[in-house]
């Protein structure tokens, strides 16, 4: 299998569906839906497009307002989802996550929170299993982020304590990727 990665202009018509029809239930933006698609990939057992497909809308397919529209979308997703798939899968030291930044009193800020959310999700979907320990330990880097609400960040933002943590995470999306797939 050979997927081409998207575009910059695909990654965008992504982004403005999700915003489309998205609400509170929905994945939102590209971080979350990269989160989500990696731990789908990285699940024990393939998630069928019939189950994860409908998660991205909180579990009911939006009212499209036509089926082209909603065709295109989900080739896209299929397209990423089997790009993530391949990558982890030939070459999982150059996966890397799609983070948001931001610059905080001067500083650039890696924004994990979005995508590790995406991640919860993604392993949730997937029905993952009580991990062993050393698994559950890279779950916890992921989880911990996910459980952050960091859409305003705080003025004493400890920045390198907090890009540390933020750098631990796509190690552990690969360790656990690694661990999955061992066992498939």
């Amino acid at each position: 299998m050979h997927t081409h990665p998207l575009t910059a202009a695909e990654f965008e018509c992504i982004e403005n569906v999700l915003l489309k029809y998205g609400d509170d239930q929905s994945v939102l933006n590209l971080a979350e839906l990269d989160g989500y698609f990696t731990a789908l990939v990285s699940s024990p057992v393939q998630v069928d497009v019939a189950e994860w497909f409908p998660a991205i809308w909180g579990g009911q397919n939006p009212q499209w307002d036509n089926m082209d529209e909603a065709q295109g979308f989900l080739e896209l997703c299929v397209r990423h989802i089997n790009m993530l798939a391949e990558q982890l899968a030939t070459d999982a030291k150059g996966f890397k996550a799609r983070f948001d930044e931001t610059e905080h009193q001067g500083q650039r800020v890696t924004l994990a929170e979005e995508w590790c959310f995406g991640y919860i999700r993604g392993a949730a979907i997937g029905n993952w299993p009580e991990l062993p320990a050393a698994q559950a330990a890279a779950l916890e880097k992921i989880s911990w982020c996910a459980e952050q609400d960091n859409f305003e960040l705080p003025a004493d933002l400890d920045v390198p304590a907090h890009q540390q943590r933020v750098s631990e995470i796509e190690p552990a999306a690969r360790a656990l990727h690694d661990y999955w797939l061992s066992l498939r």
